[in-house]
């Protein structure tokens, strides 16, 4: 049963934050990105609980919210030279 939950949790992890995807070099930095990328899975598994949606759900629920928002008011503005 405990390796199941494990098992599901890194695949989660794995798959929302992109913990495989650093090419740092120093074991430092990666440490770092590792520690990063749990925190964002942490609050995420948090956000999920307390709304009652999947992490994927709140994941790509924000990413919808924040592409919406920057179409209507970009943040930065284009200039064509």
């Amino acid at each position: 049963m405990f390796d199941g939950r494990l098992r599901s949790n890194t695949i989660e992890l794995k798959q929302l934050t992109g913990v495989e995807s650093c090419q740092c070099r120093k074991a430092r930095i990666q440490r770092n990105h590792i520690g990063a990328c749990m925190l964002v899975w942490l609050r995420l598994k948090d956000m999920a609980y307390k709304t009652g949606q999947t992490i994927y759900q709140i994941k790509y629920g924000l990413l919808s919210n924040y592409l919406i928002q920057q179409l209507k008011r970009p943040v930065i503005a284009m200039s064509l030279v």
